[in-house]
């Protein structure tokens, strides 16, 4: 089973075996009552419920009802199985893609996405940075983008 990092495990919090969850994603819902993560080792993880606490969340999970379990899981990744949504353009996706503009010309590739309040970022290798809004079209390995003519410096367009 293919399974993307979600969130990472911070403290325990409280007696019960809540822990404080930092999400790495923004679908809210992977943390909701009833969904099902995963740790590294692939073992199951069932939110029973959540909430949300400063930056993160407090989650209590299925079969974690002491803070002496809670301690156990500290730190470990948890892990979700990708969403299938057509509309969506998931980094995980676009990680490795051939960037192309609309003369056809291969810009770089991607290595990253940077968050960004306006837009996130695609980056490419060679450090350019691609407001996520100029992207029209994502088929396999090639991201096809609509960019203004200045965005990118050295030439590269």
């Amino acid at each position: 089973m293919k399974l993307l990092e979600v969130a990472r495990i911070g403290k325990a919090h409280g007696l019960q075996g809540e822990v404080s969850v930092h999400l790495v994603t923004n679908i809210l819902e992977r943390v909701a009552p009833g969904s099902v993560l995963y740790l590294e080792d692939e073992r199951e993880m069932r939110v029973i419920s959540s909430k949300p606490h400063k930056r993160n969340y407090l989650v209590w999970f299925e079969g974690v009802t002491s803070r002496s379990s809670a301690e156990e899981i500290v730190g470990e990744k948890l892990f979700g199985t990708p969403i299938d949504d057509a509309d969506m353009l998931w980094a995980h996706e676009v990680i490795g893609a051939k960037v192309v503009d609309g003369d056809d010309r291969t810009i770089g590739t991607v290595v990253a996405i940077e968050s960004n309040p306006a837009s996130d970022l695609l980056v490419l290798e060679d450090g350019s940075l691609i407001p996520l809004t100029f992207v029209v079209d994502h088929k396999g390995q090639t991201v096809h983008v609509e960019i203004p003519s200045g965005l990118l410096e050295g030439g590269q367009q």
